[in-house]
């Protein structure tokens, strides 16, 4: 089936594509890699849920804590989360921990830098 064919499929990537460019430090900007890896996470029947929830993760982990060089590089690939992927099948998080995340990453995000 081609990817046309396959509507789930192309819902899936289109979320978490949507996901990626929204995050933060990333540069926003989607590459044909990323479009691929989106499809290959699909048919591995990881959820767009894992997916955010790395993406979320990887964000807190990024901007929560000062690093003496300044700011983390940009992310410029899907890839990069993809180690987040991989430790959030093994040990996924509950809403309420979600939650917690999203709750830092908004307050890091709105302090004065």
């Amino acid at each position: 089936m081609s990817p046309s064919e396959d509507p789930a499929a192309d819902v899936f990537v289109r979320r978490v594509l949507d996901a990626y460019r929204r995050t933060p430090a990333t540069t926003g900007h989607i590459r044909p890699a990323d479009r691929r890896l989106a499809r290959e996470l699909h048919a591995r029947g990881v959820s767009v849920q894992t997916v955010d929830d790395a993406l979320l993760l990887a964000s807190v982990r990024r901007f929560a804590r000062p690093l003496p060089s300044g700011p983390p590089p940009t992310a410029r690939s899907l890839a990069y989360f993809l180690p987040l992927v991989e430790e959030l099948l093994a040990a996924p998080i509950d809403d309420a921990y979600r939650r917690y995340l999203a709750g830092v990453l908004q307050r890091t995000l709105s302090r004065p830098r």
